[in-house]
């Protein structure tokens, strides 16, 4: 009878779009990594990504605070190394993100906040691009093979990009989204912010019609800031295995000489499009980090 099934399972054709969605997807929520209680209606249990914000807000701060403790116990505290990139990254985003966007007034206190969600983000972005979870898919499907209900298994399944989810970013822009309000009531006063949303000045008819399109417009931005990091982290892995699925269903519909044939243009599109990728990761997170800041000094600088 097992031998069967696994005929069966053998002889099914191969679904792009499956196993597209399974490799960038979240892992299941009724197979989740981890069960942990439901408290006020939320499940608690942990999904890959979930993992994946855990083992990059870690390596993060192990990294990090490793390089500066190191850095502050030399006698001369000259920069060298991972230490330099790393100051050279942080002094870019204060003098060229921040600074022109909050002012010399506000610039300190809007830096450290803004160099972590910039870091943060690079690192969820760059840890999608090295396929460790399909290495070791790779190993349990050939050498290991654990069973279905094996961490191992489980763990293996769903997107590794954490950005590529839409609740992280989401979360990521409700952060700027609060940090936005806190600016202006910091600069102007509680009350003063909320009326500088509308021009002073103007007839009572066009303040009311006003109100609600700006109300939509502070709405909006989060709203940006979530589709356009998720959208472009989940694209380019989407790009990258429909265009390596076209091996399997090349070999499926005409044999394996089309697959190979076809393999070898997929293989080749697939590392153009990777390195692409990689200035992507960077460029989501400079944008992100950008538009975070021009928004929270368009707050401070609401006269402007």
């Amino acid at each position: 009878m097992q031998i069967e099934e696994a005929a069966g399972h053998a002889a099914e054709p191969f679904d792009a779009g499956k196993t597209i969605i399974e490799h960038v997807s979240n892992s299941s929520i009724e197979h989740p990594l981890f069960h942990l209680p439901t408290i006020m209606g939320v499940d608690l249990s942990v999904t890959k990504h979930v993992l994946m914000l855990w083992l990059v807000s870690a390596a993060i701060f192990f990294v990090v605070t490793a390089a500066v403790r190191r850095y502050l116990r030399q006698d001369r505290q000259i920069p060298s190394g991972f230490m330099n990139a790393l100051e050279a990254g942080v002094d870019f985003i204060r003098e060229s993100i921040v600074r022109p966007n909050v002012g010399d007034k506000w610039v300190d206190t809007w830096t450290p906040l803004l160099v972590s969600l910039f870091i943060f983000i690079l690192g969820a972005n760059a840890i999608g691009l090295i396929p460790v979870f399909d290495v070791l898919a790779l190993l349990n499907h050939t050498v290991i093979h654990a069973s279905e209900e094996s961490f191992l298994t489980r763990v293996t399944h769903g997107g590794v990009t954490a950005t590529g989810n839409f609740n992280v970013t989401a979360a990521l822009a409700t952060i700027t989204f609060f940090t936005i309000i806190i600016a202006g009531a910091r600069a102007h006063g509680f009350v003063k912010h909320w009326k500088n949303m509308v021009p002073h000045g103007l007839p009572l008819p066009v303040t009311l019609f006003l109100i609600p399109i700006e109300i939509m417009g502070m709405l909006v931005r989060p709203f940006a800031l979530t589709m356009r990091l998720a959208a472009n982290m989940t694209g380019g892995h989407i790009a990258i295995l429909a265009i390596l699925s076209f091996v399997f269903i090349f070999n499926q519909q005409f044999g394996p000489a089309a697959g190979m044939g076809v393999g070898v243009f997929s293989l080749v599109l697939a590392v153009l499009i990777s390195a692409l990728e990689i200035i992507v990761v960077l460029v989501q997170a400079y944008v992100f980090t950008l538009l975070s800041a021009v928004f929270i000094g368009m707050a401070i600088h609401a006269h402007h």
